[in-house]
């Protein structure tokens, strides 16, 4: 199994030097078992929000991109974390938590008020 980092999702995604995305690509066309860890997924959250200050809107697209390829792991969890993350003033770990609840039923212990609101 093939785990791309952060900064190799962030270049096929972005297309922002064309060598390194191009790389990538290559990759995927020619590998079967690649994926994204749901760490990877939030840090990309994280770097589109705070360095290139994309909004959450774009950061979805941006997501939604890579789980159409089928490469992320806990794919249902992301996906509604993404959109949670969309459409809530939760940060995306914390909308990944709530996705954790709804999806999988576990339980999420949060002194976090906005949060609890999300949980099940």
């Amino acid at each position: 199994m093939l785990l791309l980092d952060t900064n190799a999702i962030l270049r096929f995604v972005l297309q922002d030097n064309n060598k390194m995305s191009d790389e990538v690509e290559d990759i995927l066309l020619s590998r079967t078992d690649i994926v994204v860890p749901l760490e990877v997924v939030a840090e990309m959250v994280y770097v589109l929000s705070k360095v290139y200050r994309m909004s959450r809107k774009e950061i979805v697209n941006k997501i939604t991109k890579i789980s159409d390829l089928g490469l992320i792991l806990e794919k249902e969890v992301v996906l509604y974390g993404i959109n949670l993350f969309a459409s809530a003033k939760l940060d995306f770990v914390d909308c990944l938590l709530a996705a954790y609840s709804k999806i999988k039923g576990h339980e999420v212990f949060t002194f976090d008020k906005e949060l609890k609101k999300q949980l099940v």
